[in-house]
């Protein structure tokens, strides 16, 4: 097939993607998490950055695509990779978040994990607004305060993609091109994932925050096809040449 055609006759960064605007965006998420997890480590960064940012539907259709794709299933692909697990809580939302960001027992960092991850965006909206009226603090920097690793990092995560989601993808596609020497794997899958959603949005973020177009960085740090690849993925605005 087209995708095979593909693996065997390109290489490097533009194979892979080429081969990544080959597949429906929940088989590439279901991609992108196998690698993440089955290479030689796991990439918890990868994680992360699905999980956190995916609507309940699109992680629906994830898990489909995951099993048809790879005959494993991705909760128990998870489970055997990271430590943690997911409980659902139906009471004293804001109360049980305050008491989360007042104590660390592994008790709290369950209920915490479970309303960041069982609410939908319009609840933990008002769920962050209410636990800053109540406690006059950010919830970001509870967080950031109360515990730290990769926990930390992926509660960060959901609160920053409730509050917007495009600003998060700028922040991690800036960091990915000038924090860490262009790190390929996390500017393709962003670029890719995105491309169809809001990447209109997310390259607005990008200069409004950082100066510098999206457009105008990828083409200082990539080469040859593969950066004509991320370009026209990206889509720049004259202003951005």
């Amino acid at each position: 097939d087209l995708i095979t055609d593909l693996k065997e006759q390109l290489s490097s960064h533009f194979k892979e993607v080429m081969v990544g605007l080959m597949y429906p965006p929940p088989s590439y998420d279901a991609h992108e998490l196998w690698h993440a997890m089955k290479g030689a480590g796991t990439d918890e960064n990868c994680l992360i950055e699905i999980l956190a940012s995916r609507t309940n539907g699109e992680i629906f259709q994830m898990r489909e695509a995951y099993c048809l794709q790879y005959n494993n299933n991705l909760q128990e692909d998870i489970y055997s990779e990271t430590s943690g697990h997911f409980r659902d809580t139906l009471m004293n939302l804001v109360q049980v978040l305050w008491e989360a960001c007042q104590q660390k027992t592994g008790e709290h960092k369950t209920m915490l994990q479970m309303i960041l991850c069982n609410k939908s965006y319009p609840q933990l909206w008002l769920v962050f607004q209410e636990f800053q009226n109540i406690s006059g603090q950010d919830l970001v920097n509870a967080i950031n305060d109360c515990y730290d690793g990769y926990f930390q990092e992926l509660l960060v995560a959901i609160v920053r993609c409730v509050q917007d989601k495009a600003t998060y993808f700028a922040y991690k596609l800036y960091r990915a091109i000038h924090d860490f020497g262009f790190h390929n794997k996390t500017v393709i899958r962003i670029l890719i994932a995105r491309s169809e959603i809001d990447l209109m949005t997310i390259r607005k973020r990008y200069k409004e925050g950082f100066g510098k177009s999206l457009f105008h960085d990828i083409k200082n740090f990539a080469s040859g096809h593969y950066e004509k690849a991320l370009l026209a993925i990206c889509a720049g605005d004259v202003e951005d040449y």
